[in-house]
């Protein structure tokens, strides 16, 4: 078998193994994605990319998207704007349709970074979702006296988001995979807590479904300010800062569409060892 090459980008320090299978079709399993995201015996990475030919002719390819876990996601902000940038470059364009089970997502390219469109977020119960008809303004669940209150959306994956005072204070780490494997969420969820600064800017981070502590979750940050904005804590345009950078997101009050905006970055290109993706 021969070897496959990739590259590796990150948004804000979350990482990505991207692969390209448009040319020649790369079916992936589970337990290859893993071995691949394995930051011991792998590349390395928070999610492995790979791209396939579109299904629909307006989009310039397929994204799936594997968690380290090895599971799959339908939507990842930071990834989704890597792509856009590889897209981009390719056609020496300002803009790169992209298709994932969450929709199409538009990226766009401009002094500020990379922006994508990702569209309305889902805010009903079933949409998330949760396992039984809820509030997501406000839902019943809670850590002890550590945090409380969440509220959740979708943004084409699972979010609920703490709006705590002090984030630093929050072992995340401890009380993360709890909240993610929490019976509330069938599908599990990505976890965010987030420290509101003014009503521009807060300071987030987030517990990512199949990934853990990330040093930037996209849509994440997506989810806290439409979240935050329902909570009547935040405008609609705020700057997100993670632990790896800023993001900017605008929830637009005209369409209901949710704009992401931040730098993308390659760290470098390799091939993957046959003996590392025998599984394919």
């Amino acid at each position: 078998m021969d070897s496959i090459a990739f590259i590796k980008m990150h948004g804000l320090g979350n990482d990505f193994v991207i692969i390209d299978g448009r040319k020649t079709p790369i079916n992936l399993t589970a337990e290859t994605a893993r071995q691949i995201a394995d930051r011991r015996l792998g590349v390395g990475c928070d999610q492995l990319i790979l791209l396939d030919k579109p299904r629909n002719p307006d989009a310039r390819t397929f994204m799936t998207i594997y968690n380290a876990d090895g599971g799959t996601s339908a939507a990842c902000g930071n990834a989704t704007r890597c792509v856009a940038a590889l897209l981009m470059s390719e056609s020496d364009s300002d803009e790169a349709v992209i298709e994932t089970d969450a929709g199409m997502l538009i990226g766009t390219g401009d002094a500020n970074g990379v922006t994508v469109d990702m569209g309305t977020p889902g805010l009903k119960w079933n949409d998330i979702p949760l396992n039984n008809k809820a509030d997501t303004l406000h839902l019943d669940l809670s850590v002890g006296d550590t945090v409380s209150d969440p509220a959740a959306c979708s943004m084409g994956n699972p979010h609920a988001t703490f709006f705590v005072d002090d984030i630093d204070a929050i072992d995340i780490a401890a009380i993360g995979p709890g909240l993610e494997h929490h019976k509330m969420f069938p599908k599990r969820a990505n976890i965010g807590f987030a420290q509101v600064l003014n009503r521009t800017q807060l300071r987030l981070r987030v517990w990512e479904r199949g990934a853990g502590l990330t040093p930037a979750c996209a849509t994440g940050s997506c989810a806290t300010v439409v979240n935050g904005v329902r909570r009547k804590l935040l405008d609609r345009r705020v700057e997100c800062v993670l632990d790896g950078g800023t993001l900017t997101v605008t929830w637009r009050e005209e369409d209901d569409h949710v704009l992401m905006t931040g730098p993308v970055s390659v760290s470098f290109t390799g091939l993957l060892n046959p003996t590392l993706v025998e599984g394919l």
